[in-house]
């Protein structure tokens, strides 16, 4: 028993000494080196070349570019900065070699300074394909055909080699943008400017605001301050009316679709091209959300062909991906219908559909095919991880190409026989590999250090617990200090978003967790993390259950979490906060208001308070218009319930936010001033919808100290 005793002191020791050898990490280091220097090893911009069995990346000063091949240990520097810079005309210097787009096996293109040029590194030698302008943004090449589409203010133009740049469109109004994201980025939406395959024309978004409101944003630089106006819709009042254009670039025609849908503000979502140029599909869905068409438009003239596929729900339907062609006359289509993501097979001509993959689980991407088969991104069984798949495009068994556990990002060469994999996992800082189309591993080119290895870090540990149906199981994080003790008592931070197409927990390295939350733990605290029922990757049902009624069964779930934590002996149940940014900003004061005494202290960043305050597409999915959901707007506006809290809360918003506009917090701070009633407010002066660079650091400290000083 004695030498028990003795080997058990010697390993606490042992560990004891390991612990104090270890560096601290600091607020400085989490939030400025957390996505570089501390950040696993990684091969930047990696790409395999086309037509090759070689690959290339960035060396990490950005200043070269080194190759390898699938057959070889071996890897040369193959361009230098320096070269490419010697290369370019007069004035015209690039800072970095991020970004090249390889046109051949020796050559690749890139943009700078307002130019197109294309660089030959055996030669040594740039030549300047075309000019489109430095003022000019939202930048589109097509690079086999060698031209630039782009957006000068709220117009779009193309840059041809041999013709120079003109416009498309010249509108002189300022509500009509072209070119660029329309529906504030939503269903998928990233891009405004479509090539066809050939290059030969461009599909543009066009958007008219003038039904719009404008919505004042305060610059305190000037003296006096000045106020810029932004276009922002919110939900029950007007919209944008959007359109597509189409631009034949030989003929310089400009036409635009004529859609049947007879509602103005119906929003147009996924543009794509058909194989032979011929035809534009785009998936239009109405203003209610809950109704969706993916029609077919001829090119030639815009005139309405067809519809391929009409889906509706009671709730809402949400087309996120373009059509992807196969050939001329078959392309695949995404969708929800059966309650997950999944694959349908179309055919253009006769309109038949037939169901590629009956997965119960999500298809988040599709990558590409080669042939008959189909590359794509999903979550597999495990719904906090992602793989790449590949299936016939007739349907059949579905085989992981991607089998080890974790998170996968594939890169796949442009004849699909093969494919860069770079994976982590919450025991794998990084792993990255060449593999082929069946799955095998033909070369494995990094495999990462833990970055964090001279730190006092704990690991996450990932775990489930059921949700408040009594069914479902909710996936959650938690991070203990290094030396944590089971005997000791520790206070609690519960970081929180809570809503659609997010998810904060993921079996990739450090869990998906902002490394502060590793920081603060090793100040004595316990960090965690519930995805509750509404959140992301868990199918149809799942996300469903919050329409008309936002941050009810998000809060059921969280005080499922809450409940949890106080069941363990460790959790010192008086010294619990909560803490959320955006929609875990509208999560963590309704949690503060809506759950009095549930937490001790609340810190909620650019928060939603009014739902009637946020945008409508966005905003009317989830809650329908204020005018069809009355109830449900009134329960969730935050400002009823401020004579529900309990404890300290602090309100934190960016001045110039665009996104959660400061109107929500200001209402809700006037709520509190009219009740009587102490809380805190700290604003962020000319910083958006989050806290960058620098000041990050501010906030972090800021958000931390706050709820030290409250839990004590």
């Amino acid at each position: 028993m004695k030498k028990l005793l003795l080997l058990a002191t010697l390993f606490i020791f042992t560990i004891t000494i390991q612990a104090q050898d270890k560096k601290e990490l600091t607020l400085e280091d989490a939030i400025l080196k957390g996505r570089s220097s501390l950040a696993p090893e990684n091969r930047i911009d990696l790409k395999i070349i086309p037509g090759t069995t070689d690959y290339v990346y960035v060396a990490s000063n950005y200043q070269s570019l080194i190759k390898g091949s699938f057959n070889s240990d071996a890897e040369d520097t193959i361009v230098e900065l320096g070269d490419v810079n010697a290369s370019l005309p007069e004035g015209i210097k690039r800072s970095h070699l991020y970004g090249m787009q390889w046109t051949s096996a020796n050559s690749f293109g890139f943009l700078t300074k307002g130019k197109m040029f294309v660089y030959d590194y055996k030669a040594k030698s740039a030549s300047a394909v075309l000019e489109y302008g430095a003022e000019n943004s939202n930048t589109k090449i097509h690079l086999e055909s060698k031209q630039v589409a782009f957006t000068k203010d709220n117009n779009i133009g193309v840059a041809i080699p041999g013709s120079g740049a003109l416009m498309i469109t010249e509108n002189k109004d300022l509500n009509i943008v072209s070119g660029q994201a329309i529906a504030r980025s939503e269903f998928g939406i990233t891009e405004g400017i479509f090539w066809s395959p050939e290059g030969n024309h461009i599909a543009f978004y066009q958007k008219d605001e003038s039904k719009v409101g404008d919505y004042p944003l305060l610059d305190v630089t000037t003296t006096p301050g000045s106020l810029k106006n932004i276009k922002y819709p919110m939900a029950g009042q007007g919209s944008e009316v959007s359109t597509v254009g189409i631009y034949s670039v030989a003929s310089k025609n400009l036409i635009y679709v004529q859609s049947p849908i007879e509602e103005a503000d119906h929003y147009y979502t996924n543009v794509s091209w058909s194989a032979d140029e011929k035809y534009v599909l785009i998936a239009e869905i109405n203003r209610d959300q809950n109704h969706v068409w993916l029609n077919q438009y001829s090119a030639l003239d815009g005139s309405f062909v067809k519809t391929l596929w009409e889906e509706t729900h009671d709730t809402w339907v949400e087309p996120e991906h373009p059509a992807h062609f196969l050939n001329k006359s078959e392309f695949v289509w995404v969708s929800e219908k059966d309650g997950f993501m999944n694959m349908y097979l179309v055919n253009l001509e006769s309109g038949k559909t037939s169901q590629i993959t009956k997965n119960k689980w999500e298809t988040t991407s599709i990558i590409g095919h080669n042939g008959s088969t189909i590359y794509f991104t999903g979550t597999g069984e495990d719904p906090t991880e992602s793989h790449t798949f590949k299936v016939s495009k007739k349907g059949g068994s579905v085989k992981n190409l991607t089998t080890e556990a974790g998170t996968h990002s594939t890169t796949f060469s442009s004849d699909y026989n093969y494919f860069i994999d770079n994976y982590s996992s919450t025991s794998v800082p990084r792993i990255v590999k060449i593999k082929s189309s069946k799955g095998k591993t033909v070369k494995t080119l990094l495999t990462a250090e833990n970055p964090l290895k001279d730190y006092n870090i704990s690991m996450p540990e990932i775990s489930t617990i059921k949700s408040a149906d009594g069914v479902t199981d909710l996936y959650t994080r938690m991070i203990k200090p290094t030396d944590f003790d089971p005997n000791k008592k520790y206070p609690v931070i519960v970081y929180v978003y809570g809503g659609p197409h997010a998810q904060m927990i993921t079996n990739r390295w450090m869990a998906s967790a902002a490394m502060w939350m590793y920081y603060q733990a090793e100040k004595g605290y316990i960090i965690y993390t519930v995805d509750n029922r509404g959140s992301a990757h868990r199918g149809f049902e799942f996300e469903n259950t919050i329409h008309r009624n936002l941050g009810d069964a998000e809060m059921d779930d969280q005080l499922k979490g809450v409940e949890f934590l106080k069941s363990l002996p460790f959790v010192d149940a008086d010294r619990m906060a909560v803490h959320g940014w955006s929609y875990g900003g509208f999560m963590t004061t309704s949690l503060m208001l809506r759950q009095p005494g549930t937490f001790k202290v609340g810190v909620a960043g650019g928060p939603v308070t009014d739902w009637s305050y946020y945008e409508i597409m966005y905003g009317e999915r989830y809650m329908d218009r204020p005018e069809q959901n009355e109830e449900g707007y009134e329960k969730n506006r935050l400002m009823n319930h401020v004579e529900g809290l309990e404890g300290d809360l602090l309100l934190i918003h960016g001045t110039i936010d665009n996104v959660v506009v400061m109107q929500h917090n200001l209402a809700l701070v006037k709520a509190f001033v009219d009740a009587g009633i102490q809380m805190d407010f700290f604003p962020y002066p000319m910083h958006e919808h989050n806290v960058r660079g620098k000041d990050r650091i501010h906030l972090m400290r800021k958000v931390l100290t706050y709820i030290e000083d409250k839990l004590d």
